[in-house]
Parts: C-alpha cells; structure tokens; sequence
C-alpha cells in the first residue's frame, strides 16, 4: 500500500527543518579536523552508529517489536542502506579530511545533490520543473563561487590527491543512499527506520574497525569517546533524522539540495565564532546558493510528492 501524499502543514514544516540540516553536518566537519591521532575513522564510524542505533532503538523499541517481521523480511535492504549511509559516507570523509584539501571536498561533495537530483527525475519518476533546475544550477554556481573565492582561475590549479577518491565515493553512496531510501520506502517512522539502518551499518563497520583497531591504532580515552558522542548525536541521530524525514515529505531532490549550503554556512559560523573575515565572496556565493535552494524547495507543492 502507498503512503499517502503529505499535507501542507508537513510540506511547511519540512521546508523550515532543511534549512537546519546544514549546521548539523558542519559539526561532522570539525570532529573530522580534531580525530586524527584520537581515533581511527572506522572506529569513529562504529562509535558513533553504534550509540545512534542505541538511542533510536531505545526511543522506538515499541514499534521496532510490533514491526520485527518487516525488519527481518527487508533485513538485505537495511544492511544495504547501512553500507552506503554508514559505513562509506561515514569513515570515507574521515580518511579524505587525512589527505585532501576542504575546496576537493566542498567541489567534489556539490556533485552529490546534482546526481540525486537526476536520479529522482529519471529513475524515481519525480517531478522537476525548469525553475528547479535552474536552482540547481545557481546553487552549484554559488557553492564553486565561495569554495574558490570568487577566483575561478584557481579551478586550474587543483591537485586531486588519493583522498579525493574517498570523497567520490561518499558522495556517490550518499546519493544512493537517498534514493535507494525514498525508493524501498518503510512503514517504519523516521526514527525507527534509522535505527534499523544504524544497525545495519554498524554490522559493515565492525570488522573494519577490529582491523584499525589490530593495526596499531590510537589507544581510546576520554577525547574519543567526546567525538563518538557529539558525532553520534549531531552529524548522526538529528541530521540523518531530519533529513530522513524531510525526504519524505519533499522527495531526494529538493532536500539534497541542503548540501549546497554548507560552505555558507561555513564561512558564517567561522565569522561569528572565530573571527574569520566575511568577504564579498562569500556575500554573492550566499545570494546565489540561497537563490538556487529556494527555487527548488518553492518548486515542491503540497500532494505532490512521490510514492515509494
């Protein structure tokens, strides 16, 4: 049986929450920068979706027990799902903070909602009109513009590293995992259909993290356990949660174009907690990023999402 098309009051409420996800994601950034020699990026990733799936499956213990056959019966799907939010988006941009630079990141990272977005209108069948591709295109326009500084010769200059393959790769599996997501759709809630999903990804990552672990890794103390956590509540349980959400009602596209905003997002907070210029650069990067995103969430309408 298909979902029923969300009403307007969702639609409202979903088009206010996006905007919110960006500043969670930022937070993912910082605990990257400060766990090189604290902790291993498969160890992280398992801290952090182990205590996740905890906190979710606590919070919907009920519902997870009356639903236990759909989760057994779509155990694969999960698992899946698991692989490609957890495992890849999740220790892949640990191993790329390592070797990279942040404007590889932000570049290769801003292809991740143009391949969602194509992917929803081709495969998901979900509607885009010309003024939501048009966003796509400003927002793109405004995440490269602030990314190199309003300098666009420096694009010629770029030195692409092996880092710059794990970045691909997590913005590959993030699309994948957006619409694979939208795609299998769940009678589970959002918070308890990301427990499942937590758990699904923390069975990929344990090996890998015994592997790290066997291998010389950094020994566990205080200063790691503080990154599992505030990766496991910000970056994990209300970004993925709200995103998830979020997806449901507005469809992968129109949402993933959330990830345009956090160079923006970036450079604000930096100027208001750490004292780094805002320059004119990021002055029209901002206009053009906010200009696309807002064009493309205008675009989704109440009763028109798409149905898994």
């Amino acid at each position: 049986m298909q979902p029923e098309a969300p009403g307007a009051a969702a639609v409202r409420l979903a088009k206010l929450l996006i905007w919110i996800i960006p500043l969670l994601w930022i937070v993912n950034s910082v605990i990257a920068r400060r766990a090189p020699g604290v902790i291993t990026p498969h160890m992280l990733a398992l801290g952090r979706w182990t205590l996740a799936a905890l906190m979710l499956g606590f919070a919907a213990r009920a519902e997870l027990w009356r639903q236990r056959e759909e989760v057994r019966i779509h155990a694969r799907r999960y698992i899946a799902l698991g692989a490609l939010g957890m495992w890849i988006c999740g220790a892949a941009v640990y191993f790329a903070g390592q070797t990279t630079s942040m404007m590889n990141i932000s570049l290769i990272y801003a292809a991740s909602p143009v391949m969602i977005a194509l992917g929803s209108v081709l495969w998901l069948r979900e509607p885009f009109s010309t003024k939501q591709v048009v966003g796509v295109v400003l927002a793109l326009v405004g995440v490269v513009h602030v990314v190199v500084q309003g300098q666009w010769l420096l694009l010629a200059q770029l030195v692409f590293v092996p880092g710059d393959l794990w970045i691909v790769a997590a913005a590959t599996a993030w699309a994948a995992y957006c619409m694979l997501q939208k795609h299998w759709g769940s009678p589970l809630s959002a918070s308890a259909q990301l427990a499942v999903v937590s758990a699904g990804g923390v069975l990929v990552l344990i090996p890998f993290a015994i592997w790290e672990q066997a291998s010389g890794a950094p020994v566990l103390g205080w200063s790691a356990l503080a990154l599992v956590v505030a990766a496991a509540v910000f970056p994990g349980v209300l970004a993925y949660g709200i995103y998830g959400w979020t997806q449901s009602v507005l469809g992968p596209g129109p949402v993933a174009m959330t990830m345009y905003l956090g160079p923006l997002y970036a450079a604000v907070v930096a100027w208001l907690f750490l004292g780094e210029a805002l320059e004119m650069h990021h002055l029209i990067g901002g206009v053009l990023i906010l200009s696309g995103v807002g064009l493309v969430v205008a675009g989704k309408r109440p009763g028109t999402g798409a149905k898994a």
